[in-house]
């Protein structure tokens, strides 16, 4: 369906799994990618943003943008003619977060009435699960240190227009009781590298360990985004044991950048 079609990837942070499902989407449906590290653009000479967005719709037919900036991806998107679509900014995730609700439907057949439980940094996967629980009717339950909790204004706006629940919690023990999903990712996220040592202190009562998992529901299911620093967010026999459905997690994002 997509034979003549080209796709732009424009990354300035790394990539593995968004970077090969949006490329091995477009090939499995007869379409080309074209990978761009931001870094080799004319951007780094401080192109106007609108001017890469303009040229850019006459050479592609969208194109997926992977940036420590929010803003910057919301110029491109204003100054394009083409689809423009967010590969993970400072402030959102939301490929990732669709990717994510597939594999909850794919494993629980439903989305109303499961609790879903964030534990560890209130990030920009956490920031659209905020956005889903504010469309969706999820009982969503977000756990995390103080000082480390969502934005305030996404949480807001997301509690404001919620069609289920949303709950913001720092006991994370409390938080996964009776929990149908458990979802945690890095302490650290790209940007932040240099608190690691002082988040590992903090977040370490947040590690998703089988004892946490002994709190929820028995037929729990425990998701991470990936990477994942083993021993660290997530005990390695959580990751790798039975409760976990982190590998087709990955799996579904090519599925979800397909559609």
């Amino acid at each position: 369906i997509f034979q003549g079609k080209t796709l732009g990837l424009i990354f300035d942070k790394p990539s593995t799994r968004t970077r090969v499902s949006f490329e091995a989407a477009m090939a499995q449906l007869g379409g080309t990618s074209l990978f761009l590290n931001a870094q080799d653009t004319q951007l780094i000479r401080n192109e106007p943003i609108d001017d890469t967005g303009r040229v850019l719709s006459r050479y592609l037919d969208g194109v997926v943008v992977r940036t420590y900036s929010q803003n910057l991806l919301e110029e491109l998107a204003a100054a394009a003619s083409i689809p423009v679509i967010n590969g993970l900014t400072d402030l959102y995730h939301p490929c990732q977060v669709l990717s994510d609700l597939m594999t909850i439907l794919e494993k629980r057949g439903k989305l109303k009435g499961l609790k879903i439980v964030w534990v560890g940094d209130g990030n920009n996967v956490a920031h659209s699960w905020l956005n889903a629980a504010a469309i969706l009717p999820l009982d969503l339950v977000v756990a995390c240190p103080e000082g480390y909790q969502p934005d305030e204004t996404i949480l807001a706006a997301a509690v404001k227009d919620t069609k289920g629940r949303i709950v913001v919690l720092s006991d994370p023990e409390e938080a996964v009781r009776d929990a149908d999903v458990i979802y945690t990712d890095v302490w650290a996220s790209m940007g932040h590298e240099s608190e690691h040592g002082l988040r590992k202190k903090i977040f370490k009562p947040y590690q998703v360990s089988q004892g946490l998992l002994a709190m929820a529901r028995q037929d729990v299911m425990v998701m991470h985004c990936l990477p994942a620093h083993r021993g660290e967010e997530i005990a390695d026999d959580v990751l790798v044991g039975a409760h976990s459905v982190v590998w087709d997690q990955a799996e579904n994002k090519l599925h979800m950048h397909k559609a």
